[in-house]
């Protein structure tokens, strides 16, 4: 049986929180970045979390849009307009993920549905700036069941101009405290590489690199913080100490992912993030999606856990 458990606002946190459950998984939803703040099965955290209220610590779960990963120097040219966005990697120059992962959202909906699945859903507009002159509608639905937990990001352009658009989530995935035992099968031929800078530079194969993860491995002391296209399966999988966990996702709706192991971070888990386009889209067009007035953009993920060997 499925049941929504509760909505819950602290006195010294504004921004409440929406804890559905079912199937053995309990979901936390924070209306902070319409994010996943908390996810578990029987007892076993899936997901880095972060305390109710915040901070977000290196946007874990929260929704990346109108684009995700990075705007290269934060400036694009779009139907010949020369665009300049807010500078949020302040040390590399780089507009990064979105507008949207650091704001509120707001709960429309909460629903619980005997014996099948409760869902939250949360909506945001994308107001037009200086950077960014669209106006968007974001949905966010989140579902729990005994498939896991799926989320379905849903925009549409309820502006008067055609928009570039972008989209993914931001989970750090947990199999275990340390990130280099984790074994991980990652089915994509490519890799986006990049400079020191994190702009990309060239897409390769990955047969002719240290990420090639096709045949499940250990990570161990491979520092990854990668795009990854060529993807046969919308399936990436973790095995560690604490368990198997998997996401899965469209590769025809998002034909990237990103993967990175926060080499260096101090921070638990490794993040994997389905994404429509490629780093620096807005500039490259790779992948870009035009949103025209009126368009709508879904895409859906999910994350369960996982007891197939990572060769299955």
């Amino acid at each position: 049986m499925t049941r929504f458990l509760t909505s819950r606002q602290r006195e010294d946190s504004p921004v409440p929180d929406y804890t559905i459950a079912g199937g053995g998984y309990q979901a936390t939803i924070s209306e902070r970045g319409g994010a996943l703040r908390a996810l578990s099965h029987e007892g076993r955290d899936l997901v880095t979390s972060w305390p109710e209220g915040g901070p977000v610590p290196y946007y874990s779960g929260t929704i990346l849009a109108p684009w995700p990963n990075r705007v290269v120097g934060g400036t694009y040219v779009f139907e010949g307009r020369r665009r300049h966005l807010p500078v949020n990697e302040p040390d590399r120059g780089h507009a990064l993920h979105g507008l949207v992962a650091e704001l509120d959202w707001k709960c429309a909906e909460l629903l619980s549905v005997e014996d099948h699945h409760g869902h939250v859903r949360l909506t945001h507009v994308v107001e037009p700036t200086e950077g960014y002159p669209h106006r968007i509608a974001l949905e966010v639905r989140h579902s729990v069941s005994e498939e896991g937990l799926s989320t379905t990001l849903t925009a549409q352009n309820v502006g008067e101009t055609a928009a570039p658009y972008g989209c993914g989530p931001h989970p750090w995935l947990l199999a275990g405290s340390d990130v280099t035992a984790y074994e991980l099968g990652l089915p994509a031929g490519r890799v986006l590489l990049t400079d020191d800078l994190l702009a990309p530079t060239d897409l390769v194969e990955v047969a002719e690199t240290p990420y090639d993860f096709r045949t499940p491995r250990v990570i161990g002391d491979t520092a990854v913080d990668h795009a990854f296209t060529g993807v046969t399966e919308g399936r990436v999988r973790v095995l560690g100490p604490e368990g198997g966990v998997e996401l899965t996702w469209d590769p025809a709706v998002m034909p990237w992912v990103q993967v990175c192991t926060g080499t260096g971070l101090g921070h638990r888990g490794l993040a994997v993030e389905p994404m429509t386009c490629p780093p620096d889209a807005f500039n490259s067009g790779t992948d870009l999606i035009v949103l025209q007035p009126g368009d709508k953009h879904e895409a859906t993920w999910t994350i369960a856990v996982t007891t197939a060997s990572l060769e299955g």
